[in-house]
């Protein structure tokens, strides 16, 4: 999946009904670390995944008050080796999986449910690409 440079930031998010319409709130970090500026419109892709629960989010929440979160250091580093299940096609068609706090790692030339080892070839903050260095049995 070829992701633009114009890519602003990349997080997870639950999609609440408010009012009549639907919301999706944007964290406060992505407007504090990124271009993002409150008022201006922004175009958004959506992408399926499994999310935690209410109660998992509002336990991390009570413990962790957000004016002293520092922003998490990606939980990849460029050169790491793993073994992963492709979880999604992209809109490019490169395949998306996902690991530690669903940090998302585009990976090229891979199908849906494929289960490969990658080596991490860049990691920025919000995402990672990698490339294939092996596919795996589904069954090992």
């Amino acid at each position: 999946m070829e992701i633009s440079e114009e890519l602003e930031c990349l997080f997870s998010a639950s999609i609440e009904q408010q009012n009549g319409s639907y919301v999706i709130d944007v964290p406060e970090r992505e407007l504090q670390l990124g271009d993002l500026q409150q008022g201006e419109t922004y175009r958004v892709a959506l992408v399926s995944s499994t999310t935690q629960s209410e109660s998992e989010q509002s336990d991390q929440a009570e413990t962790e008050p957000e004016q002293e979160r520092e922003p998490p250091e990606p939980p990849v580093e460029d050169g790491e080796t793993r073994e992963v299940e492709i979880e999604d096609i992209g809109e490019q068609g490169d395949g998306i999986t996902r690991v530690e706090r669903g940090f998302v790692v585009i990976v090229p030339d891979t199908k849906e449910s494929e289960r490969v080892k990658i080596e991490i070839t860049d990691v920025r903050q919000n995402v990672a690409f990698a490339e294939v260095v092996e596919r795996l049995s589904y069954y090992e």
